[in-house]
């Protein structure tokens, strides 16, 4: 998208550097990310950021209106509900496919969550590129130009809102196992909490606890949530000793009840040039005929799982919960980054985080996505290269 650095990437990069690249990552913790690593960052000239930024004003002028909790009431009756819901939500990641619109390059919201995404992997992955490409310090992966340092004192507010570092928790599903845990260790490592899985958690009445290293018994004051509802409603076999629809008393950064407001639920209320056509299914008056035109997605479902692109007719008449799932109209995702053989496909994610004290959330940091394949996602891109995660840098 900006010519001028796309060129001198292109000239400067060789396999044996990609390499480099990838072990400086995996130098940090003696742990290779499981998740594909691209090989490029996505330049993105500030014409495609304006148009970015103004999709982002569209969803949050909805999030920010008065009856959206009342708007999005529904989608916790589909699902769990957390007690102690804040006034908004910490996190939010706003996800848009490059398209192409007319014969124009366009932004276009794919997805949109009230979750926290790679926010410390990320803004280290900008490191690691600048230790390549010394030229990349010419430009930014953050929306407003603050400095890395500047950054992950926001981040830190948002997280740990003045608590001290030992009461709040990164919380997840074993986190050992879980491919984004590069993006917890340099969130430990960044901001000093401890990673704390589900099954290490001790309630004590309307409290909660963990254990240190030292063994000695740590009060939960705040929760940085990374856990998925659907993975742990598949967990049967784990051994939990609080349940996330106790009464407890702590603070969530991240609260639970968000992942459900802001997702794929509030995109049928969501109209413009940066949107696409999108229908809850129990709204569907009668199915299009040219159902190759659409993908068949279920709300709350995380990382693409149950997304069906060749959608049939019997696929729909098939869905029992309709009010679970939505019809969206295809986009044509333009192949636009110059690869050594051929260009490739991008998607942008926004991410912003909201202060509590604030009226509306900060636009911080991006990661992008880049693709071969059909769709977006490590199922369509194997074996392929110029794919798999990355980070979108702007002009200063």
């Amino acid at each position: 998208m900006i010519p001028k650095y796309r060129d001198l990437f292109n000239f400067q990069f060789t396999e044996k550097k990609y390499q480099e690249f990838k072990n400086d990552i995996a130098s940090d913790f003696d742990y290779v990310p499981t998740f594909r690593i691209a090989e490029t960052p996505f330049f993105i000239s500030n014409e495609l950021k304006a148009q970015m930024l103004e999709g982002c004003a569209d969803i949050i002028k909805l999030i920010q209106q008065k009856d959206f909790k009342e708007l999005t009431d529904k989608s916790l009756e589909l699902n769990h509900k957390v007690p102690n819901e804040d006034e908004h939500t910490s996190f939010l990641a706003i996800d848009f496919g490059i398209c192409e619109e007319n014969g124009a390059v366009v932004p276009k919201l794919i997805e949109v969550q009230g979750f926290p995404s790679l926010n410390n992997y990320q803004i280290n992955l900008y490191e690691k590129f600048k230790n390549h490409y010394p030229f990349l310090k010419d430009l930014t992966p953050f929306i407003n130009d603050i400095t890395p340092k500047k950054y992950l004192e926001i981040l830190e507010d948002v997280i740990c809102n003045n608590h001290p570092k030992e009461n709040v928790i990164l919380l997840e599903i074993e986190p050992e196992k879980q491919n984004t845990k590069i993006d917890f260790y340099y969130c430990r490592k960044d901001l000093g909490i401890p990673i704390v899985c589900v099954t290490e958690i001790i309630k004590k009445g309307k409290q909660l606890f963990y254990k240190n290293e030292s063994g000695e018994e740590i009060r939960v004051k705040r929760i940085y949530n990374r856990v998925i509802f659907d993975e742990l409603d598949l967990r049967t076999d784990l051994k939990l000793n609080f349940h996330f629809s106790d009464d407890l008393d702590l603070e969530w950064a991240g609260h639970p009840n968000w992942f459900f407001r802001i997702s794929k639920f509030i995109l049928p209320f969501l109209k413009g040039k940066y949107f696409i056509e999108t229908t809850l299914l129990s709204d569907l008056k009668q199915i299009p005929e040219d159902l190759e035109n659409y993908v068949l997605k279920p709300l709350f479902s995380f990382s693409g799982s149950g997304v069906i692109f060749h959608v049939k007719k019997e696929d729909i008449e098939a869905v029992v919960e309709k009010e679970l799932y939505i019809l969206q109209k295809k986009v044509n995702y333009i192949p636009i980054v110059q690869s050594p053989d051929g260009k490739v496909k991008a998607e942008v994610r926004v991410l912003c985080v909201w202060k509590k004290e604030d009226t509306a959330p900060t636009l911080l940091c991006n990661l992008v996505r880049l693709s071969r394949g059909e769709m977006i996602g490590v199922k369509f891109n194997k074996d392929k290269n110029w794919v798999g995660g990355t980070l979108g840098l702007f002009e200063r």
